[in-house]
């Protein structure tokens, strides 16, 4: 008999707390999967499920939009996340998009401006998930009244049939008062109407572990930001970092994501850095 999703859960989770949950960092692993002349690893990320967020290119999608665009549907890529439509009209960028054929799966929003917009725009561009990308505040408090309108937007889209998350980043894992914002927006939302996206150099850089973290919130994670980490603490990109990403993907794949997004917030070479984290996610095996 099959296995209930609950008890999956549970027992993935449980999995996780026994070995110990394995930190994310140190050491580089390669695309291979392979460590120190370790066995290969046979498990792989599919491809339709490599996205990259475009603020990675946001330099070079300023002067160049469309060339921009073609260039990243020639490495390979079918699907991207947006943060801005760089002064087109939803209906304007969606063609744009078609035309290289790739998809806007996801986008970054916020909830302070015309939600009713936000959603219709969203339609238009074909999103699947919509994404908080950035909050930040002082006290507890706020958190709090934050996360009741994160859940309160969460139904919203929800009841208009995107998804809708919450994209981290390191400040929430520091604690207020003895608690970390993170497990406050956890606690105050639903996971009906609030997923997760998982940024996993942000995760580091917080102080956490990736796969503890996972497990914690089991099954809300439905997308990772897949951003590695340089030696001195900077970014670098997919694979040239010590981000230990097939051991993250390893223990996570009972409750596999959606979509693995490439990103880099300061790349030297946007589109080495677009080509890279393709080619990377392409070849790592777990």
């Amino acid at each position: 008999m099959a296995l209930s999703r609950r008890t999956m859960l549970r027992g993935a989770a449980a999995g996780a707390v026994a070995a110990g949950a394995a930190a994310a960092l140190p050491g580089t692993a390669s695309a291979t999967g392979e460590r120190g002349g370790g066995r290969p690893w046979s498990r792989r990320v599919p491809k339709d499920k490599i996205s990259i967020q475009l603020y990675t290119l946001r330099s070079v999608l300023e002067t160049d939009l469309e060339g921009t665009l073609s260039a990243l549907a020639d490495i390979g890529y079918r699907k991207v996340e947006l943060a801005g439509t760089y002064g087109r009209s939803a209906t304007e960028f969606r063609a744009i998009l078609d035309r290289y054929h790739l998809r806007a799966s996801s986008t970054h929003v916020g909830i302070d401006g015309d939600l009713d917009q936000a959603i219709a725009d969203a339609k238009i561009l074909g999103n699947r998930r919509s994404n908080v990308a950035w909050a930040s505040y002082p006290t507890l408090a706020e958190w709090r009244e934050f996360a009741g309108r994160l859940d309160a937007a969460g139904k919203l889209y929800r009841r208009a049939g995107i998804g809708f998350g919450y994209h981290n980043h390191a400040h929430e894992f520091a604690r207020i008062d003895g608690v970390r914002p993170w497990d406050v927006l956890v606690r105050g939302t639903s996971r009906r109407n609030v997923s997760l996206e998982m940024d996993l150099y942000w995760v580091v850089v917080g102080g956490g572990d990736p796969v503890g973290e996972f497990y914690k919130v089991a099954g809300r994670v439905r997308q990772y930001h897949v951003k590695d980490r340089a030696p001195d603490g900077g970014f670098a990109d997919l694979g040239e970092g010590n981000i230990d990403f097939p051991r993250i993907f390893r223990s996570n794949w009972p409750l596999e994501v959606d979509e693995y997004i490439v990103e880099n917030d300061e790349p030297v070479d946007a589109l080495r850095c677009a080509k890279t984290g393709y080619d990377y996610l392409v070849g790592v095996r777990f």
